[in-house]
């Protein structure tokens, strides 16, 4: 490419080896994971607040800056979820740097894990603020989870801002029952 003046300008990131060059090659973005085909069972709905949060953090703070987000609406702490084999459970990480192990509360609901806590704001006495970013306020974290799980076994571990979460998972009833054949006798003289 060539600049004003005749000087040779390198290009700002869009190389054929870049993540454009990469969609070119293999029909996604590089770095992108392929992702799993939604099947019949899977509940529809499962996935709205996670597009939520995606939307919010697509768009940033425009929010904000107009001013139609509400004072004090709390936020929406970030998780993983996923699973391990031996011995099967769920394991669910919520990342909450800066808050009490005191305000936090976990509940187990069907298929629903729910983190609720509070950030406290820091003590603003003194300070001029440049840059407010920080969340605080009230939080609920409605976590979906894939299979059923055993709630009275569930352990939580809360450490560097961190909350983990293991579910076991439960055991599927045992559906196969034999049932024993009747052969009624005609009277027998």
């Amino acid at each position: 490419m060539v600049g004003s003046g005749g000087r040779p300008v390198k290009s700002r990131g869009r190389s054929c080896t870049g993540p454009v060059g990469a969609a070119r090659r293999t029909g996604r973005p590089r770095g992108l994971a392929k992702v799993a085909p939604v099947t019949p069972q899977r509940d529809l709905f499962a996935n709205f607040e996670r597009m939520r949060r995606e939307m919010d953090e697509l768009f940033g703070d425009m929010w904000e800056r107009t001013g139609l987000r509400s004072q004090g609406a709390g936020f929406s702490p970030a998780v993983d979820v996923y699973y391990c084999d031996s011995p099967p459970r769920a394991i669910i990480k919520a990342e909450l740097a800066g808050i009490d192990a005191e305000s936090l509360g976990i509940e187990v609901h069907g298929r629903e894990l729910v983190i609720t806590g509070l950030r406290r704001p820091a003590e603003a006495e003194g300070r001029v603020y440049q840059q407010l970013e920080i969340r605080h306020g009230p939080f609920r974290r409605v976590v979906g989870l894939g299979a059923d799980v055993q709630a009275d076994a569930a352990r939580a571990v809360y450490e560097d801002g961190v909350l983990r979460v293991e579910l076991p998972l439960a055991q599927p009833e045992q559906r196969r029952r034999q049932v024993p054949i009747e052969v009624p006798r005609g009277d027998e003289p």
